[in-house]
């Protein structure tokens, strides 16, 4: 369950674009593992500037060595994965700084990683980022953002209800 710091219980949570670009449905993201939710459901963004920033308030529970996701546990429990771009693990980390460690304690609009856009868009098999609530399965509802163009830190992505 959702608790808040004050130990009550929250029934929903906003989530902040974290990238700034286009949006993307999940159905439309071309990898399977995201397209058919394996992993959870969400939304993806086409980014047109190369910053992640917090999409909530909470800590990285995740970072991993290739710099290309972040796993964020929000401060209600919510968890989730931003993946920048599609197959970007070959990459080894090349175009990728991240400016979190895993353990760090982060706000809403926080700097996660910074990536080379064009670079990763030339050497990756898409820049399509997806951003999963990877434990999905305690969710109620989920409201998805209807904008094309999210800005990252002030555009709401989703709105997510939790059972």
């Amino acid at each position: 369950m959702f608790k808040n710091l004050f130990g009550k219980k929250e029934t929903s949570e906003t989530l902040l674009a974290p990238i700034t670009g286009k949006l993307v449905n999940m159905e439309d993201v071309p990898d399977e593992m995201f397209s058919k939710k394996l992993l959870g459901d969400g939304l993806a963004i086409e980014p047109t500037e190369g910053t992640v920033v917090a999409p909530v308030d909470g800590e990285v529970v995740q970072l991993s060595d290739t710099k290309h996701a972040v796993g964020i546990q929000s401060k209600n429990g919510l968890e989730l994965l931003i993946h920048i771009g599609l197959e970007t693990v070959a990459l080894k980390g090349e175009g990728f700084e991240a400016h979190v460690s895993q353990g760090a304690k982060v706000k809403a609009g926080d700097k996660l990683v910074t990536f080379d856009l064009p670079f990763i868009n030339e050497k990756a098999d898409s820049i399509i980022s997806p951003i999963v609530i990877t434990n999905f399965v305690e969710v109620e509802s989920l409201k998805k953002s209807e904008e094309t163009n999210l800005v990252a830190g002030q555009s709401t992505l989703m709105t997510v209800s939790r059972k």
